[in-house]
């Protein structure tokens, strides 16, 4: 048997997603919430400029992988407009129905899937634009998830990961005291669960660095990559071309 993290955890590779689809089956309702709570408002920064480097032209075919509560794949289906073809995926139920009815609501009839990052089930050299937000971090194997993104996407497209990353290093401590103390005290007062949002905080210490994680796109044969370091590297948006 092949063991894997969970947060500061180590679990059966087989368990691990079952894990963290409890985590989001539990915040799915309030997720945005959180999110504008938990970053004051900064995660919808860091979407804005990754929108802005994916440069989504009218016609474009986009997947948004673990896209959640659709904040991307809306930005996305507004750009690529009629012609284009916008995809919003993920691998828990619960987030993908916040999402599909965010969208409808807004009126994007976008097509949803509910699949895993590391078998995706579409055919290569398909999508101009590949996205994950906030999702690789979770993944078991994320050089599979990788090797696939790049599988899908067409010559010349563009993979988009924006990620919790490390923090420059005087912030780290003061970092370190909000993430252990402050997003569980506000995971209980909020969304009545206080255990998920420590892993939160477990997971993003878990997940490579920028350099490594560059690294790791370059294995999985991506070009050109490069990273952007937000709000001191709180987060990171990685860029890598398929040539």
């Amino acid at each position: 048997m092949t063991n894997t993290h969970f947060g500061y955890q180590t679990v059966a590779e087989e368990e691990k997603a079952h894990k963290v689809a409890e985590v989001f089956h539990s915040v799915a309702a309030k997720y945005d919430v959180m999110n504008d709570l938990m970053s004051a408002g900064l995660h919808r920064l860091w979407k804005s400029f990754t929108i802005a480097q994916a440069g989504i032209r009218p016609g474009f075919k986009v997947l948004d992988i673990a896209g959640g509560t659709g904040d991307l794949a809306k930005a996305f289906a507004k750009k690529a407009g009629p012609s284009g073809e916008v995809w919003l995926t993920d691998i828990n139920e619960s987030m993908l129905r916040v999402g599909r009815d965010r969208l409808l609501n807004l009126g994007y009839s976008t097509p949803i899937m509910l699949c895993d990052a590391e078998k995706l089930p579409f055919p290569d050299n398909y999508f101009d634009r590949v996205s994950v937000a906030f999702g690789l971090r979770n993944m078991t194997h994320k050089d599979a998830a990788l090797a696939e993104m790049r599988r899908v996407l067409k010559p010349g497209g563009k993979l988009l990961v924006l990620e919790f990353s490390k923090v420059w290093e005087p912030l780290q401590k003061p970092y370190d005291a909000y993430s252990f103390s402050v997003l569980p005290w506000l995971g209980s007062r909020i969304a009545g669960d206080a255990d998920s949002y420590r892993y939160l905080a477990e997971s993003i210490r878990m997940h490579p660095d920028q350099e490594t994680l560059k690294k790791m796109m370059q294995d999985a044969g991506l070009e050109s990559v490069e990273y952007f370091n937000l709000t001191a590297g709180v987060a990171a948006l990685h860029t890598g071309i398929k040539y």
